[in-house]
């Protein structure tokens, strides 16, 4: 009596029982010949059947969308961090009231401690700037030249002029912002400020001229469309602060250590100082992100395990189909371990494949995201990624391998063991009744 499912080719039992050395490996040769034999579709069709394409499927689109969209998380922190870290630094050192005097003695006395890398001063203030086309708010930031050449971020992204121009009435401004204003390199821009000056006619606000040396694109649509550099003499004329600064933008080598250096600039000023570090300024938005990151992971997660409970409603469809062939393994000899290891190692290849699958088609896109998004904006003709909205000029992606390994395990696990159950079955059936009624 032949095998229902398998080819008429297949040897006798007592041939194909598993000898001594096949007890050595897990999966003997003949059960996985007959796991295999099992996903094939009926009939003389060359194809995997389709319940278990569409389990593979959901187990290879849950694991790749989940490895994107964690990759993406990754990106956008890390970049997010980068350039608030890069422009506003870790740490900013405050006078207990009004502007900040002796700024060079206190820069001087922060760049002693262990693990600051620069103290830089900066006088900042709101102002408007204008020009014959346009106006728009901006945030002045007066610094030093040589300290604006040290701010990587700037320095390395000017996109128009140069900061050798940089001094005296030429400024920088982010290049959104000059598109707003309708100037380019060279231009007059006029700052007014809020603070007045007194007159006999009443308050009159304060402005200057300046002409643009630079423009920069940092890549973050608030710094680019909004924030001018000055010269920290000229800004500090403008500002009516004389020998004197807004705080110290302080950059330490390391910014999630970034409290030992608070509690030692605390100790070298006696407490006669404000400190504020980058995770109390930005509290709120990294919370933000992180809460959005752990439920994002939450919910694709659920993809995976919907795609798991497919391989069991598979499964269990495969165990009652394949009912006369397993009665016929057991009277010929095959033990209980034998039939719940077939099931297992035909339920556990669709998710290891689906998996494998998975990690494949998530990692290649993630690489390649930002080609992704321009072909398919191309296409549509949609912006798919507004400065304006997602702070950033490009999607930000970068793949954490540990994060990444966790996810192919988690799927492999939950493939497993939506196996157990239907294997269990498969290995309980009674052969008498399976038979009774062919």
């Amino acid at each position: 009596m032949g095998f229902p499912g398998f080819s008429a080719g297949l040897d006798p039992p007592h041939d194909s029982a598993p000898s001594r050395k096949d007890h050595r490996v897990m999966f003997n040769t003949f059960e996985r010949m007959v796991a295999f034999r099992y996903l094939r579709a009926r009939r003389q069709e060359g194809f995997v059947s389709v319940i278990a394409i569409f389990s593979l499927l959901g187990i290879a689109l849950g694991v790749a969308t989940l490895i994107i969209v964690m990759s993406v998380m990754n990106g956008f922190r890390a970049d997010l961090l980068g350039r608030i870290l890069g422009l506003n630094g870790d740490l900013g050192v405050y006078a207990v009231s009004g502007p900040l005097a002796n700024y060079q003695i206190a820069a001087r006395k922060v760049d002693e401690i262990s693990g600051v890398t620069a103290a830089i001063p900066i006088v900042e203030g709101q102002v408007m700037a204008t020009t014959d086309r346009g106006a728009a708010g901006a945030l002045v930031r007066g610094i030093a030249p040589q300290d604006l050449r040290q701010l990587r971020l700037v320095s390395a992204h000017i996109v128009g002029g140069s900061l050798d121009d940089f001094g005296d009435d030429g400024i920088a401004i982010g290049y959104r912002l000059a598109i707003r204003l309708g100037a380019a390199v060279g231009d007059p821009v006029t700052l007014i400020s809020p603070q007045g000056t007194a007159t006999v006619f009443g308050t009159m606000p304060r402005l200057k001229t300046y002409h643009i040396a630079a423009l920069f694109d940092v890549g973050m649509y608030e710094y680019d469309n909004s924030y001018i550099y000055v010269p920290l003499a000229a800004a500090q004329i403008f500002f009516r602060v004389p020998d004197a600064a807004s705080y110290l933008q302080v950059f330490v080598s390391d910014p999630d250590q970034v409290w030992r250096q608070s509690r030692a600039i605390a100790a070298a000023f006696d407490e006669h100082v404000r400190i504020a570090d980058w995770q109390q300024a930005n509290s709120s938005l990294f919370n933000a992100v992180e809460i959005e990151r752990n439920v994002m992971f939450l919910i694709l997660t659920l993809i995976i395990v919907v795609a798991a409970f497919n391989i069991i409603s598979s499964m269990i469809m495969m165990v009652k189909d394949k009912g006369r062939d397993i009665a016929i393994l057991r009277t010929m000899g095959a033990s209980r371990g034998m039939v719940l290891r077939i099931f297992m190692l035909s339920g556990a290849s669709i998710g290891i494949v689906g998996t494998m699958a998975g990690l494949v088609l998530g990692v290649a896109f993630t690489r390649n995201i930002e080609a992704i998004r321009e072909f398919v904006q191309n296409i549509v003709g949609v912006n798919l990624f507004s400065a304006e909205i997602y702070f950033f000029t490009r999607i930000p992606a970068r793949i954490d391998w540990s994060e990444v390994g966790a996810v192919v395990l988690m799927a492999l696990a939950l493939s497993f063991l939506a196996t157990l159950y239907p294997s269990w079955r498969a290995a309980r059936l009674d052969p008498v009744e399976a038979l009774r009624y062919e």
